[in-house]
């Protein structure tokens, strides 16, 4: 059988990425161009410094997948892009290299959810069981979903209003912590105790949605109030504490979400997925399944992700005109 080859690019947030896949699971080529230090003196992305590096390093990027793959664009079997949720400006200089690229070099086009991108990383780490269960964390993301087959996703549990990535940042910026603030964090987390008192919000309803704000307001408000006072507050016991709130959260919602639907696999994907304190936990405390996490690597934006969702879409045929839009607020159909 003919090898097949897929070129997937990446442009949702602040990094801009192009991968190649070879047939299933190969990833012959990940390049990612990082934004970080353009974005730290803010404190958090900033769109349009996002959409003009995505410019500038975008044509690079994809001479450059190429090359390390060993590969022509006479090689590729179709083109795959991120074209939904993100930031919109971001989404539409990938959007807009993806169509020239797949028009020039007469491919197909197949879109693809960056969230679905977390979710199938996770075939890095060996054959997904259907139907399986999947939690995502990221940035702009909290979500348990549910997986009846490769590319038939939907949510069974979200955020209803911030995301785990989004509290981590914001009290990071509280803290006058480095941006992006979930490493340093968790690092501190390790190393304190915890002896703060913060909310636990929903866990003790039979929904499977989360809540961030309050946790994050009162941790805002003890800082605040502490800063009012002229006392002091442990960083590395703020950490501690504000993880363990995080993750009690997590690993109930989750445990329920298993109960509720039992699989045989459970994924655990997106940028949060990195931290550490999350995987002991994960590993100490959901038995009976399989937990698949992506590798480091693949855990935060990367076109890799995007490729092996795309290795689905194409298998099930889905393509792409020329006028695909981006679509920032993309998201799973809710389980009926």
């Amino acid at each position: 059988m003919k090898d097949r080859y897929i070129l997937a690019i990446e442009t949702s947030c602040d990094e801009t990425s192009v991968a190649v896949l070879k047939n299933e699971e190969e990833l012959l080529s990940n390049v990612i161009a990082s934004q970080v230090e353009s974005h730290k003196r803010f404190g958090g992305v900033v769109p349009e410094v996002a959409s003009r590096h995505h410019v500038e390093v975008i044509t690079d990027c994809l001479q450059d997948a190429l090359a390390e793959a060993g590969l022509q664009a006479s090689d590729l079997t179709a083109v795959a892009v991120t074209y939904g949720p993100g930031l919109v400006g971001a989404l539409l200089v990938g959007l807009a290299a993806a169509k020239a690229f797949a028009w020039a070099n007469k491919l197909p086009l197949i879109p693809v959810n960056h969230m679905a991108g977390h979710l199938m990383a996770a075939r890095e780490q060996g054959e997904l069981t259907y139907p399986l269960l999947a939690l995502l964390v990221s940035g702009g993301h909290t979500e348990l979903v549910y997986v009846t087959e490769p590319g038939e996703y939907y949510i069974v549990g979200e955020t209803r209003d911030d995301a785990v990535g989004e509290a981590y940042d914001k009290v990071g910026r509280v803290m006058a912590l480095s941006y992006p603030a979930g490493r340093e964090i968790d690092r501190l987390a390790h190393q304190g105790k915890d002896r703060y008192e913060f909310p636990r919000a929903m866990i003790n309803d039979d929904s499977l949605d989360f809540s961030f704000s309050g946790l994050k307001s009162a941790f805002i408000n003890l800082c605040h109030k502490a800063e009012q006072k002229g006392d002091s507050l442990s960083k590395e016991d703020l950490c501690a504490s504000f993880q363990e709130a995080v993750l009690d959260v997590l690993l109930i919602k989750t445990q329920k979400a298993l109960q509720a639907y039992p699989v045989k696999t459970l994924v655990v994907a997106g940028g949060v997925a990195a931290n550490q304190g999350l995987r002991e936990r994960l590993a100490a405390e959901i038995k009976d399944v399989d937990v698949l996490i992506p590798p480091l690597r693949l855990c935060g934006d990367n076109a890799g992700m995007i490729a092996l969702a795309a290795a689905a879409e194409y298998e099930k045929g889905h393509r792409a005109g020329l006028d695909l839009n981006a679509r920032p607020s993309l998201s799973f159909a809710r389980l009926p």
